[in-house]
């Protein structure tokens, strides 16, 4: 039974983390609101019973709402993604210490993980982005924006109320980034085709 309650709450900090990555808020919120409202589905224990307050959920609802709508604006989006550099990873540390207090995982350790999942994606979202901006002059980006809460939201509460089913959000992020990676590349190659044949 340790071990899959240990299984289960790692799921949950690799899903609540990756999350943070895309979006630091929502997987915040969605922890914070589920262990304020529901009968046992999260217990938040030790130095992170302040993340379901009342005022903590206020704010990181204000956060979010600022998150959303800036990251939607071509050029605001680049220097929001500058900003969370810091707080996503921050994020998924929080996160993932949090969902594996109970277990023991040494502190230390739960956060170095989940600044790497968070950092990983974080830094994949925000190197694509103003290649994103420059090939389609930014009108793809409220686009891109709105799938990738999406997908934090989904992830969110897979990783909370299904955490077995983390294993395949996490290869379809995965599969996400090699194909954002792939695109990026046949831009940079269309682009140098380009201006070599003009040349």
């Amino acid at each position: 039974m340790q071990v899959v309650q240990a299984f289960l709450s790692l799921s949950t900090a690799f899903g609540l983390s990756t999350s943070a990555g895309l979006n630091a808020y929502i997987p915040l919120l969605t922890i914070a609101l589920v262990d304020r409202l529901s009968d046992g589905l999260v217990d938040l224990q030790g130095p992170w019973v302040w993340l379901s307050s009342w005022w903590t959920i206020g704010v990181l609802a204000v956060l979010l709402t600022v998150e959303i709508l800036v990251d939607k604006v071509p050029a605001a989006d680049t220097v929001n993604d500058i900003i969370q550099t810091v707080v996503r990873p921050a994020a998924g540390a929080i996160l993932f210490a949090a969902s594996t207090h109970a277990i023991g995982l040494h502190p230390v350790l739960a956060a170095i993980c989940g600044v790497i999942l968070a950092g990983g994606v974080h830094t994949v979202k925000a190197g694509g982005r103003p290649v994103l901006t420059a090939t389609t002059a930014g009108t793809a980006n409220p686009i891109i924006s709105t799938i990738e809460d999406v997908i934090a939201a989904v992830g969110s509460f897979i990783a909370v109320l299904y955490p077995y089913l983390v294993l395949v959000f996490i290869l379809l992020l995965i599969l996400l980034i090699l194909l954002l990676m792939v695109w990026r590349r046949r831009r940079r190659e269309a682009a140098t085709r380009g201006s070599t044949e003009r040349s």
